[in-house]
């Protein structure tokens, strides 16, 4: 992968190193455990070749270790993408998408699968902002809008959850694109149904438990389904 810069502000200050794209990204995400910057250098301004004085590094960092300060402004900072990895992210999630919708998706009218070719000519047509986070995020914004432009059926779960008020906060943002009907319980709590798409009802589980942290009570409601 080609060099990229990585930044942050601190102390009123920009400090910027040039590392590897991909191996950046992996170390952020934790992928990796140690990470390099081109000549172990940390600039205020990479392009003009000035570099940070080692009294601005321990002012904003409270080190002078390059190492340490590496790793800060990759965690911490922004990761300038190239335009390439950005179509190439894009390229990927929309093919998640194209696959999932494939697998879990039928024309209502006739009862067949949807192609993946149609597929991806609805996705055009409907001018879709892919967002760069999990598809399970989106996918339910992404059907309605899919809806549009082809007739299309997903299988749904229904699911009753009741969510502890302690951690109603946390989850609502997460359950809110799949709500169907909401009740707010006298000791604070939230009982919610949600439809899901079969397809990543397991995902959703998982972060609902993380999220939760094991608390949310679920009941999967078996004789409704969701068109």
């Amino acid at each position: 992968m080609p060099n990229t810069i990585a930044r942050i502000k601190k102390t009123g200050k920009h400090f910027e190193i040039i590392v590897d794209l991909d191996s950046a990204l992996k170390f952020k995400k934790g992928e990796i455990s140690s990470i390099e910057a081109e000549k172990d250098r940390i600039f205020r301004d990479s392009k003009k070749g000035d570099v940070a004085s080692g009294s601005e590094l321990q002012e904003a960092f409270g080190t002078t270790d390059i190492k340490s300060i590496i790793e800060k402004i990759i965690k911490q900072g922004e990761i300038q993408l190239t335009q390439e990895h950005r179509e190439e992210e894009k390229e990927k999630k929309e093919k998640q998408i194209i696959d999932f919708i494939a697998r879990n998706a039928i024309d209502p009218q006739t009862g067949n699968p949807i192609s993946p070719g149609r597929i991806k000519s609805a996705l055009e047509q409907s001018h879709i902002n892919i967002k760069n986070k999990p598809i399970e995020d989106q996918m339910q914004e992404i059907i309605n809008e899919l809806r549009k432009i082809i007739p299309i059926k997903i299988e749904t779960k229904k699911v009753k959850i009741t969510v502890p008020a302690i951690q109603t906060g946390k989850v609502y943002g997460m359950i809110n694109q799949y709500k169907e009907k909401e009740k707010w319980l006298d000791n604070g709590s939230l009982e919610v149904i949600v439809s899901v798409p079969a397809g990543i009802i397991i995902d959703f589980y998982e972060k609902l438990n993380s999220v939760t942290q094991g608390s949310a009570l679920t009941e999967e409601i078996r004789e409704e389904q969701n068109e």
